[in-house]
């Protein structure tokens, strides 16, 4: 059980330390920004507390210093620069390898992490050396304003009755919930139960604070992150009136009701035993019956717009964690009801039961209203991914001593998160290619009549159920002839072979080839595009290039939404049955055997007007057997090319719940996995990018 809260701050800081990452980085961009000062500071604050009241008290010790720095920088003692962002890029990663490695290890980061406390004490020793710089009127707005505002927070905090089972010490919070103001603390003792009914490590316990501070709401729920699911939390401002109002006009059946200690209705049973406010004014000649009607209305409108404010506060603090392998558990579920639910229609239509077939129909909505609702449950946006690698672009063109930008758009665009996982490799192998290859030198590009600083456009947007990702560049971009030379030079391909630019620019992604005069730390050794290919292949993805040479090169990246239950065309070779993922397909058309005449012989189908290569299956599965006199040809697009697969019959659509076909079948190139059917037999699912591929090496 102690290792649950510890858990949970590791949980909790590796976030931080992403939300840190991108905050330094645009800190870096902007560093007159106040505000993202704030959610560097605050990020810090958090991990040093938490940090302490968990018991890694090297964390918290280490964050202790840069907090230290930053709260310089938020009162305007030490101004933002590239060495400040530097060294706490290294504080962030430092932090990040505490984290991640076991508290025996944590000695050997002893010295870095000492030299890096030295180099921030120098930097704090410098600001408080320096003399005050006068304030004006022009300097940093945003922080005098917040700095002069004081505002008072109602919290309050009823912890669930078995939050002090895993170690969370209650008091460590409240100590730093004054840390930040001025505090009053009122204990709410009503639930204490009998001493013989007691149960020493419950807590009966909750908490009203009445703050007073200048930090915000947010640097409030940090105290609170790593308990939020334990208690019940919620922070309001304290409406105080004007100054003119004061507050003595704030009631005491105003407070109660805002507290939730009484309801409306109950000061209205009390106060109507006596004559109400506006009947007395009225009666006294003092105002006239429509002005107090007027001030009713108004009275009814501010309470309907403090409800709305409260059930929107409620709404957000709505979320629950759930680990990730419990997601997948239910998604491997969800996949067997898919393949049950299949057999069960297959079972009612075969009867011709009209109340098998009723429940069938009604079983079949409800498990295709799960799939979709735990399939979107592990969506997550790949903005997640993307800001990863802004930190990425400014190490390497630093490295390179290149000046390169890093653009993002889309990032609110979702995918599966197994899907983003093997996204990141990849992705980083583009960029890198990009930066390294792509994006010239300042002068060179100065020459050429660009901006001496390059930029790097990532983009993700949904296109039916895949999803486009483009990796863009304004570099030199692909000298097609020089690729070939290449690839000549490494036999790769002979002298004698002719290529189109386009094919020139596939050169890249064969093994071993490099365009690298020399080895280096981030190219040179023929290691990179061709894994990317493989890999985006693996996702049952295609990737496309193009180039202009002196404009730049855009690589196009088509991925799958999900890897677990797809959409796909279910189609049969003799006895046989195959599955095609739907994303592919294009359309569906006969072809007879005066068609395969009229051909002589060659593979090729006329789809009005324009010859379309095919390859026949039942050939490439050495499946024997009457071949029909009408068959099938299932037209697809694979990597901006239309190719077509012979069928006998086309089923029609189905759900495929992907199965590994397990270490036995690793060398099989032809499939990339297999489904159960609803009859129980097996159904393979063909990998068109490897047929693809094959049949183009059988061709040269």
């Amino acid at each position: 059980m102690q290792d649950l809260p510890q858990n949970a701050f590791k949980e909790e800081a590796y976030e931080l330390l992403s939300e840190l990452e991108d905050s330094l980085l645009e800190l870096e961009e902007q560093p007159d920004d106040m505000e993202t000062v704030g959610k560097v500071f605050r990020a810090m604050h958090t991990i040093k507390g938490s940090g302490a009241m968990f018991g890694f008290t090297t964390i918290s010790e280490f964050t202790h210093e840069v907090e230290t720095v930053f709260d310089l920088v938020r009162n305007g003692e030490l101004p933002v620069n590239k060495t400040l962002v530097d060294l706490s890029l290294k504080a962030r990663d430092h932090i990040l390898a505490l984290l991640d490695c076991e508290e025996s290890e944590q000695a050997q980061y002893a010295e870095a992490g000492a030299a890096l406390v030295s180099r921030f004490k120098a930097l704090a020793a410098v600001a408080v050396s320096a003399p005050p710089e006068p304030q004006t009127a022009t300097q940093h707005p945003e922080t005098k304003a917040q700095a002069s505002e004081q505002i008072t927070y109602r919290i309050r905090l009823k912890p669930s009755l078995d939050i002090l089972h895993n170690g969370t010490n209650i008091s460590q919070l409240l100590d730093e919930l004054a840390e930040l103001g001025t505090c009053r603390i009122i204990a709410h003792k009503g639930k204490v139960v009998a001493l013989d009914e007691l149960e020493p490590e419950d807590c009966y316990v909750s908490w009203d604070v009445i703050l007073t501070s200048d930090c915000g709401e947010d640097a409030i729920r940090d105290v609170f992150i790593f308990v939020e699911d334990d208690c019940e939390l919620t922070i309001h401002a304290v409406d105080l009136g004007s100054d003119e109002e004061g507050m003595e006009q704030k009631r005491l059946g105003d407070i109660l009701i805002e507290r939730g200690e009484i309801s409306q209705a109950d000061i209205d049973k009390v106060l109507a035993k006596t004559q109400r406010i506006g009947e007395m004014l009225i009666d006294a000649n003092l105002v006239d019956r429509d002005q107090v009607e007027s001030a009713l209305v108004e009275q009814q409108e501010v309470r309907k717009l403090q409800a709305k404010k409260q059930e929107k506060v409620q709404k957000v603090s709505s979320s629950l964690r759930v680990p990730a392998e419990r997601l997948d558990e239910l998604v491997n579920l969800v996949g067997e009801m898919v393949t049950v639910q299949s057999r069960l229609s297959q079972t009612a239509y075969s009867r011709n039961d009209p109340d098998l077939l009723s429940i069938a129909e009604e079983v079949e909505r409800l498990t295709e209203e799960l799939r979709d609702s735990t399939l979107n449950i592990r969506m997550l946006p790949i903005g997640s991914t993307f800001s990863k690698f802004k930190r990425l672009v400014r190490d390497i063109s630093s490295d390179l001593g290149k000046e390169v930008e890093l653009k993002t758009s889309g990032a609110e665009t979702e995918l599966d998160k197994t899907v983003i996982e093997q996204l990141n490799d990849p992705l980083v192998h583009i960029i890198r290619n990009s930066m390294d290859h792509g994006i010239e030198m300042p002068d060179d590009r100065e020459r050429a009549g660009k901006p001496r600083s390059g930029t790097v456009f990532l983009s993700a947007e949904h296109s039916g159920d895949s999803v486009v990702i483009e990796i863009r560049d304004d570099g030199k971009g692909l000298n097609a002839e020089a690729l070939r030379e290449k690839a000549i030079s490494k036999g790769i391909i002979s002298a004698d072979d002719t290529l189109s630019d386009d094919e020139s620019y596939q050169l890249i992604f064969a093994a071993g080839f490099s365009t690298a005069e020399k080895v280096s730390g981030l190219s040179g050794r023929g290691v990179g595009m061709d894994v990317v290919k493989r890999a985006i292949e693996g996702l049952r993805g295609s990737i496309q290039l193009e180039s202009n040479l002196g404009v730049g090169t855009t690589v196009r990246l088509r991925i799958p939404l999900t890897l677990a239950i797809i959409e796909s065309l279910l189609v049969k070779i003799g006895d046989h049955s195959f599955v095609l993922p739907l994303s592919a397909v294009e359309e569906c058309i006969e072809l007879t055997q005066g068609d395969i005449e009229e051909a002589h012989g060659r593979c090729l189908a006329n789809v009005r007007g324009h010859l379309i290569p095919y390859i026949p299956l039942r050939k490439t599965f050495a499946i024997s057997g009457d071949i029909p006199a009408i068959q099938q040809i299932v037209i697809t697009q694979i990597n901006g090319q239309q190719l077509g697969f012979v069928v006998d019959n086309v089923i029609g659509e189905h759900q495929t719940v992907i199965k590994s076909l397990g270490p036995l079948y690793r060398d099989v190139r032809t499939v990339s996995g297999g489904t159960i059917l609803g009859d129980g037999s097996i159904a393979l699912i063909v990998d068109l990018v490897q047929l693809m591929q094959q049949a183009a090496l059988e061709d040269n």
